[in-house]
């Protein structure tokens, strides 16, 4: 199984609930990611991609965002050796240009010191929105073709796909979005375009690793088609 992103929604919603102010749903979501890290390592997830923090959040208030990003940085710096020692790659897809030092600095850090990691990719995505990442390519594409870099006439999927913030990464097999909303939210626009969906009602703070199994499992029982039959398919893969 190759690559599951998730969409983590609900942190605020679960700490309202329970008569606690937002910033208690942030940290108790950042123990959750820690499990699922560790539940798709067993498992053998090749890539694991979270939606940390969109473009869309920094409309939220400052002081949220800034405890956001504290939450972040403790993270990096308790699971920094963890991911070093199990051999995980740890990357993010977005635009970084707009987090402030120090926590840039120590994201980028463990980016190098994570770089030849090959037993699972992580990717956080952090400033990331689905339009601009198309928008970011697309500018790349036209100053590329300006300089007869490329020719506009051979523009393919593949040569589009490469200008994106996810070049390296396969498209998401699955995506995952808890707190029962049933949108994307401008995540993995161009990517997700066959990936499986899975919304579940739970609140990110309530998601389990046993949540998690039961998605994988879920995945495993879909017929991926890709626009074929099923007959077609039943002759590519006989058994």
């Amino acid at each position: 199984m190759s690559h599951i992103a998730i969409i983590m929604d609900g942190n605020g919603r679960w700490a309202t609930a329970r008569n606690h102010n937002r910033y208690y749903g942030h940290v108790r979501g950042s123990q959750v990611a820690k499990k699922i890290v560790e539940a798709a390592v067993e498992n053998n997830i090749s890539e694991l991609t979270l939606f940390a923090f969109s473009t869309e959040n920094w409309k939220r208030p400052k002081e949220e965002i800034d405890f956001l990003f504290k939450v972040l940085s403790k993270y990096i710096k308790t699971e920094k050796q963890k991911l070093i020692s199990e051999n995980i790659k740890f990357q993010c897809v977005g635009d970084l240009s707009k987090i402030a030092s120090p926590i840039k600095d120590k994201i980028l850090d463990l980016i190098e010191k994570t770089k030849d990691n090959t037993k699972m990719t992580l990717t956080l995505a952090l400033n990331y929105g689905g339009r601009a990442d198309i928008i970011s390519a697309t500018k790349a594409l036209m100053s590329m073709a300006q300089k007869n870099e490329i020719d506009p006439a051979g523009l393919s999927e593949e040569i589009f796909s490469s200008a994106l913030m996810t070049d390296g990464l396969s498209n998401p097999d699955l995506i995952i979005r808890t707190s029962g909303e049933k949108r994307i939210s401008n995540f993995f626009l161009w990517q997700m375009a066959y990936s499986e969906i899975l919304f579940t009602d739970k609140m990110w703070p309530d998601y389990t690793k046993d949540d998690f199994l039961e998605a994988l499992k879920n995945l495993k029982s879909r017929s991926r088609r890709f626009g074929k039959t099923p007959q077609q398919m039943k002759e590519v893969n006989p058994s």
